[in-house]
């Protein structure tokens, strides 16, 4: 038997020792974070404001950006401190790192249960718009929502039990910006291995189940658009049926699936170049990269892609600017 002491303290290493990239990058990732949450917040305030964005296509939407909004928010703020923080190093406490992992793979596995089930609403409104109203009916689109915070948090309880029941009796350094599953196992004195099958099978199972319902509700989509093109009857049936699928409708519809697919091939071809590999192909340096940019890149870039494609989302934006040249001439005229 051989003396060892139970870690109680994390050591988050961060990104640089070098002070003046320290300071760069503070005030780089500061101003990312403004931008996400300014940027989501807005997004949400926008469909609970204004009534022509009340159905559930931009329900979705606003769910989806309040996890945006919110994933970053568990990261960010630890990290710039660690910035400011002399010689990079940023003390987290066990629990603390715990609670850090627990959330951020809640928030992280929730928008990946949402791209699915926002692909499926795109379905819904295009290869059945007669029903939509029916199909996507608050029994319908509530649990859906439900059910994928549910899925983040059994995902996220699984993992941050499985890891915080090694025992971590050497180094107590994470060479990383925040609590992630990987540089943890990479410390832990206890034998990993199956936490990483674990790590691998679960996400792996996630990631297939929610790309396979993408890709079968688009290949639906493609399907209807190519029998709208292809048949002049059932061109006409699509075209009479429709309030949903005619003109500016129809083209909000498209524009949203065109933003929905960008946002997924991004973000789940991060999560699974991220996690979905062997354990010895795991290096810090790439790493901390792919993780930054499912972190806090995607969240701020998803505002911008759902936003500048979508004519209703413009056309809310203007309105609410409008209301706001209007009251500042009012104010100054008095």
């Amino acid at each position: 038997m051989k003396n060892v002491t139970e870690v109680t303290i994390f050591v988050l290493k961060g990104f640089t020792d070098n002070v003046e990239l320290q300071i760069i990058f503070f005030f780089l990732f500061l101003a990312i974070y403004l931008f996400t949450l300014m940027g989501n917040l807005g997004l949400v305030a926008l469909v609970i404001g204004n009534s022509r964005l009340h159905n559930p296509m931009y329900y979705f939407l606003s769910v989806l950006s309040s996890v945006d909004a919110c994933f970053p928010s568990i990261i960010t703020p630890n990290m710039l401190t660690d910035f400011m923080s002399k010689n990079n190093n940023n003390v987290i406490s066990f629990r603390g790192c715990a609670a850090q992992m627990f959330f951020a793979v809640t928030f992280g596995t929730t928008e990946c249960f949402l791209l699915g089930a926002m692909a499926y609403d795109r379905y819904v409104a295009i290869y059945k718009p007669l029903l939509y109203s029916v199909s996507m009916s608050p029994r319908v689109y509530v649990p859906l929502i439900i059910s994928s915070y549910v899925g983040g948090i059994l995902n996220a309880t699984v993992h941050t039990v499985a890891t915080f029941s090694l025992s971590f009796c050497g180094s107590n350094e994470i060479r990383h910006f925040f609590c992630d599953i990987p540089p943890l196992l990479a410390i832990s004195c206890s034998d990993a291995h199956t936490d990483q099958l674990l790590l691998f099978l679960f996400v792996g199972s996630i990631e297939i189940s929610t790309i396979l319902l993408v890709l079968v509700s688009y290949g639906f989509i493609l399907l209807a658009i190519l029998k709208m093109h292809s048949a002049e009857r059932k061109r006409k049936v699509f075209s009479t049926c429709g309030s949903y699928l005619t003109g500016v409708r129809k083209q909000k519809v498209f524009s949203m699936c065109g933003s929905h697919l960008t946002g997924v091939t991004i973000y789940h071809g991060t999560i699974l170049f991220m996690y979905v590999r062997p354990s010895s192909s795991y290096t810090l340096e790439h790493d901390m990269i792919l993780s930054i940019f499912y972190t806090t890149v995607i969240p701020m870039l998803n505002p911008i892609i759902y936003s500048l494609r979508n004519k209703d989302v413009k056309e809310a934006i203007k309105g609410v600017f409008e209301k706001i040249w209007c009251m500042g001439k009012v104010y100054f005229a008095h």
